[in-house]
């Protein structure tokens, strides 16, 4: 792990594994009032990869997890597109790369390529979209009525607009017990493990009020699906749960359209946090991603290897 300071002074947490001279580099973001560990089982997959094993990164973003607070000017997805550029700049400044971002972090990767088209069409190789949008908030209903979810949406935002003044503090944190059964209803679906949810509130309850309220106006506002239209021929998987109540299908579906090389998989039961709910299916989704843009001379040193060692044991 290792500390790296933004161009605005914001001190972003980075975890990063695997070999420095790896084929492929993978970079996760996380989402909205979580943190890097929604990834964990996905770099934990990643180990198995043999010689074709990338480098991972993950990161806090700004505001969140171990990462420094953000200003309130600094708590917009265009600048989170940003950041994502300068720790690609110091991380990353070579090979390919491949982006998996989870709700915000999907969003992030959106924003990264609509400001920086020429870094992006030069680097990324690949792209996994879990539970996002690239339409803001058009399609968030909350699993409830239309007419509900809009007085829901719009008490939300005008809440959104208190917390972002309240500056870097949590006391929501001591509200954790009785947060919890509300927080388990809208992230999660049919079945989930304690422990997981145990590690969304811990994440949850580390995001300071001006996080929880000062990304809300851009994120809903966002509109990306012209930008994700211009992409091209890059490698794609879009992943959602049926039950998701924060990005339905309609969100993915939209993207999944705009891609022209996405596979889409729609995940019975599942709600928004699939790296956590369904960690088979997202693994396999980015070891698939990584092993299809992985150069051909390290495939090839990869079978070249296994039938040595299948030799020996003959």
């Amino acid at each position: 792990m290792s500390e790296f300071t933004l161009s605005d002074g914001v001190g972003l947490h980075v975890d990063v594994h695997g070999p420095a001279d790896a084929p492929v580099t993978v970079v996760l973001m996380h989402g909205w009032c979580q943190d890097r560990r929604t990834w964990q089982r996905q770099v934990a997959a990643l180990r198995v990869l043999g010689v074709r094993r990338p480098r991972v990164i993950a990161y806090d973003a700004r505001g969140h997890g171990r990462s420094g607070a953000t200003r309130l000017a600094g708590a917009t997805l265009g600048r989170l597109g940003d950041d994502l550029a300068e720790v690609l700049r110091h991380y990353a400044p070579t090979g390919p790369i491949v982006l998996g971002g989870h709700s915000l972090g999907g969003m992030t990767i959106m924003e990264f390529a609509h400001a920086h088209p020429e870094l992006f069409a030069e680097r990324v190789a690949g792209l996994l979209f879990v539970s996002t949008t690239a339409e803001g908030h058009t399609h968030t209903q909350y699993g409830l009525p239309t007419r509900l979810a809009a007085l829901l949406r719009a008490g939300e935002t005008v809440g959104a607009g208190l917390l972002a003044r309240s500056g870097p503090w949590c006391p929501h944190r001591a509200l954790a017990p009785v947060l919890r059964p509300a927080v388990r209803w809208l992230l999660f679906g049919d079945e989930y493990d304690e422990a997981d949810l145990d590690l969304a509130m811990h994440a949850f309850g580390r995001a300071p009020l001006r996080s929880i309220g000062a990304f809300r106006p851009s994120i809903g506002a966002q509109q990306r699906l012209d930008t994700l239209a211009q992409l091209g021929d890059v490698p794609a998987a879009v992943l959602v749960g049926r039950r998701d109540r924060l990005t339905p299908p309609a969100c993915a579906e939209s993207i999944a359209q705009a891609l022209p090389y996405a596979d889409l998989n729609v995940l019975p039961g599942a709600g928004h946090m699939l790296p956590l709910e369904r960690p088979h299916e997202v693994s396999a989704a980015l070891t698939a991603i990584v092993e299809r843009v992985t150069p051909a001379k390290s495939r090839r040193r990869t079978r070249t290897r296994s039938a040595a060692q299948l030799k020996k044991a003959a």
